[in-house]
């Protein structure tokens, strides 16, 4: 459905790339940001990972997109103003926005750090906040977030390499670490070599795992094994491959 305007118009002019309709095309889109609150921090936008969930947004394939869209939810840059009670933040950190951009705080979700499961929350982007403007995405030159969704990212750390952490790198490392299988000596199976599978690769192996890659794609086998350091890799259609002692 096509957004209604608010009846003011946020004074910070920014400029991204929107969705329009179903078609799955972006183009260029001027609109405006609310100037910096109190507890705000701006910063410019200088790297946005591309997600899936992105497609099926701008797609409207599970039927909750509101027109014109500027997705985007794996947002890294550089601060350019902070709020007067700002207490985490300065201008010229390195930081990042993942899916969310506000909660109702007070749920005992919210309490216990689980605001991803907070009934009221807001989402980046395609999202209704609470001054009842439409929320747009990391597909843009610039954002305003409240400092309780911003997250630090480290000095040592390339933002390009960065951004991807915030939604792919999350959605594997939360479960490793929530089901034990941090730990090192252990043996763990990642199925497909996506984005997510990447990182979980990757993830597992810092934790000091042996790794083994399930996919259906033999020219994948390379990029497992050789440049994300996997251990072995089985082709998940080759029976005799999967029924062996390989594992």
């Amino acid at each position: 459905m096509a957004s209604q305007q608010p009846e003011f118009e946020h004074p910070r002019k920014a400029f991204g790339w929107a969705a329009r309709d179903t078609s799955g095309f972006l183009s260029p889109f001027n609109f405006s940001r609310r100037e910096t609150g109190e507890k705000d921090v701006a910063f410019k936008v200088l790297y946005c990972g591309i997600c899936h969930s992105d497609l099926h947004m701008v797609k409207n394939e599970w039927g909750n997109a509101i027109y014109p869209m500027v997705p985007g939810h794996e947002v890294a840059g550089v601060v350019t103003e902070v709020g007067s009670k700002v207490q985490k933040y300065k201008v010229g950190d390195k930081v990042g926005v993942g899916c969310m951009v506000e909660s109702c705080r007070t749920c005992q979700n919210c309490v216990e750090d689980l605001e991803n499961y907070c009934p009221k929350n807001i989402f980046t982007y395609g999202a209704k906040y609470i001054d009842g403007t439409i929320t747009y995405g990391g597909y843009s030159d610039s954002m305003v977030v409240d400092e309780h969704f911003v997250i630090r990212i480290p000095e040592a750390l390339p933002l390009d390499a960065a951004a991807p952490l915030l939604c792919a790198g999350i959605t594997v490392y939360s479960p490793l670490r929530y089901y034990g299988l941090d730990k090192p000596g252990l043996h763990v199976g990642v199925v497909g070599l996506g984005g997510l599978g990447h990182m979980a690769v990757k993830f597992a192996k810092a934790f000091g795992a042996k790794v083994t890659v399930i996919s259906t794609s033999p020219n994948k086998k390379d990029e497992a094994i050789n440049i994300l350091g996997a251990d072995s890799f089985l082709l998940s259609r080759d029976q005799d491959q999967i029924q062996g002692e390989r594992w």
